[in-house]
């Protein structure tokens, strides 16, 4: 392997483990601010037990988070320094707010965790809201800026030299409307149904506190339903975007590797140097039709640039195919549990939390939100090869010329493993070894759960 090669991986990897965490960060506030605005509402000890759990998972992955997050900053500079000398003026105002985001978010966090008796109610819940919101601000900054990567804007480039920066333009890009949007449904839709598929598994089985699991259950598709039905919607926008601004990404995103009326590709797998599919399905014309209104509609193909400067064809390809998949079906899921719960509602069937086939539906559902995700942004960065700044500067010439990248790479990688087990480590011993304990209203000491041998309840203590 190159350096270049080295540095790419690295921040592959990096990327990809930072990027959940950062999800979580999105998702996680919004369920335990609904849980606990649900318990001021009916003051049921399960809400508040929810709640509480819910921000403790969310301290340790914010925790594991801000730390992946610092290790990234560190990359751009140490990875990719000819990128940050040209490009960190232009795009650092959305870091700027990002870093504010974070720091807002990490304070409010920790209000939120250790103020539960120390200030009123509904200053605790407004302390939530500030989580919720700073941590959906916080990736919508970061969005920007790898917007503005896709869709540079705010500068001049004269001569070689950037001049007349313009940072307000630069983070407010063509692109980064559709990014943001569809990256914001993104994390709600894979935390909600990672979030319910746990529960579900949990009801599913039978396990003791089944009302625990189902204010659990309705809360996370409450946030996860939603978010899946509109992110079609707004990944087509996205996809209109990218054939605009970046028409070699999205012909290889769809596979359409020459030039002409444009088929939709199902599945395949696209040679780079004969330009044709193997064991693809092709629908004449139906990705023309989608694009302009008209199946006879020219749409350029991966053979309208050289070699050179086409994204590896595979890989993009394949990362859409599953991202689409992944969706349709966590779409097609949501959809289905709102007529299931629309017939409830006219009295008809049973709850969403009772109906077993729907409930197994969730836990193997549970990770697509996830997998999409990665499989998304491994679109939108190698659907973007050669340049890490589109049409402006290759990732070749922005590499450092630092060699031995190839040592950082291991040792970043066992770094991130190390991370890995230990968040695995906390969240099991935090969150799932303790089971569940519900404090009733005027109850001050913490009642034990039943025994999983006996069922039999020690008295509570004093």
């Amino acid at each position: 392997m190159s350096d270049l090669l080295f540095a790419r991986s690295q921040m592959a990897m990096s990327l990809a483990f930072h990027i959940v965490f950062a999800v979580v960060g999105i998702g996680m506030p919004a369920l335990m601010v609904i849980a606990e605005w649900r318990w001021l509402r009916t003051r049921d000890p399960v809400l508040l037990e929810l709640a509480k759990r819910w921000a403790k998972g969310t301290a340790i992955l914010f925790a594991v988070g801000a730390v992946s997050g610092t290790v990234l900053s560190f990359e751009l500079g140490l990875l990719w320094p000819t990128f940050m000398e040209h490009a960190g003026a232009i795009i650092g105002m959305p870091f700027s707010l990002e870093g504010f985001a974070f720091f807002t978010e990490a304070i409010f966090l920790g209000i939120y965790l250790y103020a539960w008796k120390r200030i009123p109610p509904r200053a605790h819940f407004a302390a939530g809201v500030v989580v919720a919101v700073s941590g959906a601000l916080s990736g919508a900054f970061v969005v920007c800026a790898n917007a503005w990567m896709n869709a540079p804007a705010g500068f001049e480039l004269v001569n070689g030299e950037i001049v007349n920066v313009d940072p307000v333009a630069a983070m407010f890009n063509d692109a980064a409307g559709p990014q943001v949007v569809h990256m914001t449904l993104a994390a709600f839709a894979a935390t909600g149904f990672a979030v319910a598929g746990v529960h579900a598994y949990a009801l599913w089985r039978g396990t003791l506190h089944r009302a625990f699991h189902r204010a659990a259950l309705q809360i996370a598709l409450t946030i996860g339903l939603p978010a899946a039905v509109l992110q079609p919607l707004s990944g087509d926008w996205s996809a209109r975007d990218v054939a605009k601004r970046q028409p070699i990404k999205l012909a290889a995103m769809e596979g359409h590797l020459r030039t002409g009326p444009a088929s939709f590709v199902i599945g395949g797998w696209p040679n780079a140097t004969t330009l044709e599919h193997t064991g693809a399905i092709e629908i004449p014309g139906a990705l023309s039709l989608l694009l302009h209104g008209d199946r006879r509609a020219v749409v350029q193909g991966i053979d309208s640039v050289t070699p050179e400067d086409r994204p590896p064809l595979a890989i993009v390809h394949l990362a859409f195919q599953i991202m689409v998949a992944c969706g349709t079906v966590m779409a097609t899921l949501a959809l289905f549990g709102a007529w299931r719960w629309w017939q409830r509602r006219r009295g008809r069937g049973v709850a969403l939390p009772d109906d077993r086939r729907f409930l197994l539906a969730l836990v193997m559902a549970a990770p697509l939100g996830f997998i999409a995700l990665e499989a998304g942004w491994t679109v939108t960065e190698v659907g973007r090869q050669p340049w890490i700044v589109q049409g402006v500067m290759r990732t070749a010439e922005a590499v450092t010329p630092m060699p031995g990248l190839g040592i950082t790479f291991a040792l970043f990688s066992v770094l991130y493993i190390g991370l890995a087990i230990a968040v695995v480590f906390l969240l099991w011993r935090q969150i799932l070894k303790t089971g569940v304990t519900l404090i009733p209203l005027g109850v001050t000491s913490e009642l034990p759960i039943p025994s999983r041998v006996t069922g039999a309840v020690p008295a509570p203590k004093s």
